[in-house]
This record gives C-alpha cells, structure tokens and sequence, in this order.
C-alpha cells in the first residue's frame, strides 16, 4: 500500500523510477541482459557444443562476440562470453567489450542498423537472408558460422527477447 502511493505521489510531480526502465539495445547493460538470456536457450547452449562450434576457443576456454549498430558508430558496444561448463555453451560474461583484440579465427564481431537488428529478433528473416542482403556486416569465422546457421539465427532471437530502449545510443 505505501509503495503504491509512493509511487502514485511520485508520478504525480513527474518523477519517473529510471530504475525499471529497459537498457539501451547493445549496451553493456543489455549485453548483461543477453547473457542471462543466452542461457535460458538451449539451441545455444546445448547445439553450440554438439555442433564443434565451442571446440573452436584457441585453447583460450571461451569464444567472444561483439555487437553494436552501425547508426549508433563504428565499433562494438556490447561483448558476450561463451564457455565450456559443464557440457553446455553457457554465457559468462555480457557487459561492456573487454577484449583488446578478437581472433577471427574464432571471435565474432556482428553489426546492423538498429532497425534492421529489431527485424531479426522478429524473425522477420534469419542470419542466412541478413548477410546475403548486406542487413547484417559480420566479421569471423564464416565457415564455422555457416555450419551452425540454427543456433546462429537463436542468437539473432536473443535481440527480440532482450527489452531494449532503442531511442538513444549506447554510451549516450
């Protein structure tokens, strides 16, 4: 009952909670978002080991990708980390990009306009569509990323199941 008419006495003089309110897409908050949710989905975490795709990690014991949208700049915003646990392809870091360096034998970077990154967390089309239509620049390992097309469009899901405030940049 108080906090209701906390609430109400705050929206009342124009006080909004910040706090409840969705990270910017491709921010580190989201990609905080994205890795809780990578997670929770287990084409990724379980297609991604019996594809070979995590064998792939340069003895370094992780894989890294790298998102961000081309109207927003010119360099990654968001970075995931995905590692060997327990059998599984799981999430173990989402945040700000920490890597200095990719290996593209093995890292991703991934970058689309912001509107097109909301079309393929739709599904409106899968990765397949996007690269051969130039919606979706992806630097990496093309080969290994054509072999694991499936597990690679539930990634492209991950930014329509994410909440996300796309009015401002990332860093903005």
């Amino acid at each position: 009952m108080r906090r209701t008419t906390l609430a109400a006495s705050l929206i009342a003089i124009g006080i909004a909670a910040p706090a409840w309110a969705a990270p910017t897409m491709m921010s580190a908050d989201w990609g905080k978002a994205a890795c809780e949710a990578w997670n929770k989905d287990p084409v990724l975490t379980d297609k991604l080991v019996e594809s070979g795709w995590m064998a792939n990690d340069k003895s370094r014991g992780y894989k890294i990708m790298q998102v961000y949208r081309t109207d927003c700049g010119d360099k990654p915003t968001a970075e995931l980390r995905v590692a060997l646990k327990d059998g599984k392809a799981m999430c173990v870091y989402g945040g700000a990009p920490q890597a200095d360096k990719l290996d593209s034998g093995a890292d991703y970077v991934m970058m689309a306009e912001t509107g097109r990154w909301i079309e393929m967390g739709r599904g409106d089309y899968g990765p397949m569509r996007a690269m051969f239509m130039q919606r979706l620049g992806f630097d990496g390992p093309k080969l290994e990323a054509m072999g694991n097309m499936g597990p690679f469009e539930n990634f492209l899901l991950l930014v329509g199941k994410v909440a996300s405030e796309t009015k401002a940049c990332p860093g903005k």
